[in-house]
């Protein structure tokens, strides 16, 4: 259903998640019920398409962009249906609502929003065809669009910012509003540059550490040595008398330094005498955290009578997500009102977590949503802004909110820890039965402070809560699970592909040992057990570019991983050169995915590399340890993700053709790709992998 907003131009909303199957049977409702013409300008609960007098078409996106290019995919849906220039679309993000779907999480954002963009654009193209047709009294039927302009048959033409104010006075189109069939598209499912791409790479865009607001001040805070620690008293006065120090203050975190210039803040925050008290975890390292998951396992029970056993115990360690661009926010706190500039995958929960942190009713609180320079979950909280809203309170001025490297890496969010039980049994050649239990560090709120921690603890929770096994994948006969927790006061959070990314990688471990164990070529064994046609469709073409099996020298190896999730499936198949075990590399890369329509196949494949990175890096080199209480890494130099030395010189992706709606794909290739990274080092060694990172 698309709604026409009240407005001097063509503006239209669509409830996001409408269904675009019947659009028809929705044209025909529209004629029946004048209430569908909305009398407010709201946009909650709305995707909202206005086609400004410039000839510009808008789209206030509830959604954040992170790096995953969703700006570009909807740009791209709003041409297609539209016939507009790609340059022609604007996709700004929108601030914080006061209710709808706003999350930006899950792999969900461009099937979210396929129907709901192209619904809206086809009612906005036959609006304007009808208005220009009124115009030069023409048949609607023989007009025709493109290039952000309507055509008649005598070659005359209208762009869509001449005709918007009277497209906005027509209730019902005389043309289909119907969106194209896929045989028909002309935009979507072509390879597409960002739209963003050069404003990024020349510096225009605008990041929350670019953000000039009037009178916000450089802003650091001194944090504790451990997790949850906390102030028992400070000696501020060198820092306070140092020159462009405007404001010391104390914080849950710790103490923060408002100054003229963050190098001011930083000179001040060092200068800080802090006694501190240690946090609750101060006692614990991480050989007693192993101990105490390994101790949450549920029991796998009795196998199957009769049967072999392959079996497996795997760890893997806490990860942090390490954007590129480090947490910053900029807060404006008063006493009747409050406004927050920051990136956000949750912004209306942020909107309610800083309102309550401040004290001032949710109506009185705005914020902005500003693009990220990556995230992969971290943004799913909002830290930063909680606490730069606080800060802001008490120094009584606007701020501008720094997390350093190692602020974030020492006390921000971290994928849990986890260890992982895992029995195949298989019997006359066949698995029998499979079961994985699994035991995952827990976030215990009420000793970590969630209100300055980073709030949206619904929405976050929801997020990162343990999976089911999706072992389902395979004929594996009698398919089970347990999961057990070990709940300790740390900063948790959903990263890139939450539970899968290492619930789906043991298991693909397992399936390669159970292929060994059956003397099964591993490819063959997958696609003899392999439940659904996609996943062995994509299987089989990343095996085929990949030259499966082919011969590698001593101590090189292939690996293989398949995974299903959002609608979508992936296969990946590396190669890896671990002559030195210790030093191990990726040198190709081969993906193939299934996610429907692939409305960008470029973003697609971005997304795709940017899932095996992931995947190289947290099954090799990257994690996080915990020793006495403190996180021991602070920065890229010892939290050891994939640099450019360690990815591979080869990478292709392979987007498998379909015309079904889009599934997700932002996550997809991470458990894919870690699973073929750990099976091509056991084939390389002849080790069995149990613990991850390998080298850590």
């Amino acid at each position: 259903m698309v709604y026409s907003l009240a407005a001097s131009t063509l503006t239209l909303a669509a409830p996001i998640g409408c269904d675009t199957s019947s659009a028809e049977g929705a044209e025909a409702e529209s004629a029946r019920r004048p209430s569908d013409v909305l009398v407010t300008g709201t946009d909650a609960e709305m995707l909202v398409l206005e086609v400004t007098a410039a000839n510009k078409v808008v789209v206030r996106l509830p959604r954040v962009e992170v790096g995953q290019g969703v700006t570009t995919a909807v740009a791209m849906m709003i041409a297609e249906e539209l016939d507009a220039r790609l340059a022609d679309v604007d996709i700004p993000l929108a601030d914080a609502r006061a209710k709808g779907n706003q999350y930006t999480g899950g792999s969900s954002s461009v099937s979210s929003l396929y129907g709901p963009a192209r619904e809206l654009a086809a009612t906005a193209r036959a609006k304007l065809v009808t208005a220009a047709a009124k115009r030069w009294h023409l048949p609607p039927r023989s007009l025709r669009t493109r290039d952000t302009r309507v055509i008649a048959p005598d070659g005359r033409s209208a762009t869509f910012g001449s005709l918007t104010a009277s497209a906005a006075r027509i209730h019902r189109p005389a043309v289909s509003s119907k969106p194209k069939p896929a045989s028909r598209h002309r935009v979507i499912g072509r390879p597409t540059t960002r739209i963003d791409a050069r404003d990024i790479v020349t510096g225009k865009a605008e990041y929350a550490g670019d953000l000039v607001v009037a009178e916000a001040q450089p802003t650091v805070v001194a944090r504790p040595p451990t997790l949850g620690g906390k102030v028992v008293s400070v000696d501020d006065r060198v820092a306070r008398a140092m020159p462009g120090v405007h404001a010391v203050v104390k914080v849950t975190g710790g103490v923060a330094v408002v100054a003229e210039s963050f190098h001011h803040a930083f000179k001040a925050r060092d200068a800080l005498r802090i006694t501190w008290a240690p946090g609750p975890l101060a006692s614990l390292s991480d050989a007693a955290i192993r101990a105490r998951l390994r101790a949450a396992v549920p029991r796998l029970g009795n196998p199957p009578r009769g049967s072999a056993q392959t079996e497996g115990e795997f760890e893997f360690a806490f990860v942090s997500h390490a954007p590129m661009e480090v947490l910053t926010a900029v807060a404006d706190v008063r006493a009747t009102r409050a406004e927050i500039w920051f990136s956000s995958q949750t912004p209306m929960d942020a909107r309610e977590s800083i309102a309550s942190a401040v004290g001032l009713p949710k109506s009185t609180v705005k914020v902005h949503v500003i693009r990220g320079g990556g995230s992969f979950g971290r943004r799913l909280n909002h830290d930063a802004a909680i606490e730069a809203a606080l800060i802001s309170k008490a120094a009584r001025r606007p701020v501008k909110l720094m997390w350093s490297r190692a602020d974030d890496i020492r006390h921000g969010r971290m994928r849990p820890a986890s260890h992982h039980r895992i029995r195949a049994s298989h019997a006359r050649g066949k698995v029998v039965a499979f079961v994985h239990s699994t035991a995952s560090v827990s976030e215990s709120y009420g000793q970590s402070g969630a209100a300055v921690q980073g709030g949206a603890i619904p929405a976050v929770t929801r997020a990162a809560g343990p999976l089911p096994s999706d072992s389902g994948l395979y004929n594996f006969g009698r398919v089970s699970g347990g999961s057990g927790s070990v709940e300790l006061a740390m900063p948790l959070g959903a990263w890139r592909s939450v539970d899968s990314g290492t619930m789906r990688t043991a298991e693909e471990i397992v399936v390669d040992e159970v292929a060994r164990s059956l003397g099964k070529d591993p490819v063959a064994f997958r696609r003899t057990t392999l439940r659904n046609k996609a996943v062995k469709a994509v299987l089989d073409k990343t095996a085929s570019a990949g030259a499966w099996s082919r011969t590698m020298p001593a101590g090189q190896a292939q690996g293989v991983a398949v995974h299903e999730e959002y609608g979508s499936c992936v296969a990946c198949l590396v190669e890896i050169d671990a002559t030195d075990p210790k030093n191990p590399r990726v040198t190709k890369v081969v993906m193939a995915a299934d996610v429907g329509t692939a409305v960008n196949p470029r973003g697609l494949e971005a997304q795709l590399m940017g899932t095996a990175i992931d995947g190289i890096s947290t099954v090799l080199r990257a994690g996080l340890h915990i020793d006495r209480g403190a996180v021991r890494e602070s920065s890229y130099a010892d939290f050891h993700y994939a640099r450019q030395r360690h990815a591979p010189l080869h990478f292709e992706a392979h987007i498998m053709p379909s015309r079904r709606d889009p599934g997700g794909a932002g996550e997809l290739g991470v458990p894919a790709a870690a699973g073929a990274v750990a099976n091509a080092y056991a084939r390389a060694t002849g080790t069995k992998p149990r613990r991850f990172p390998l080298n850590f």
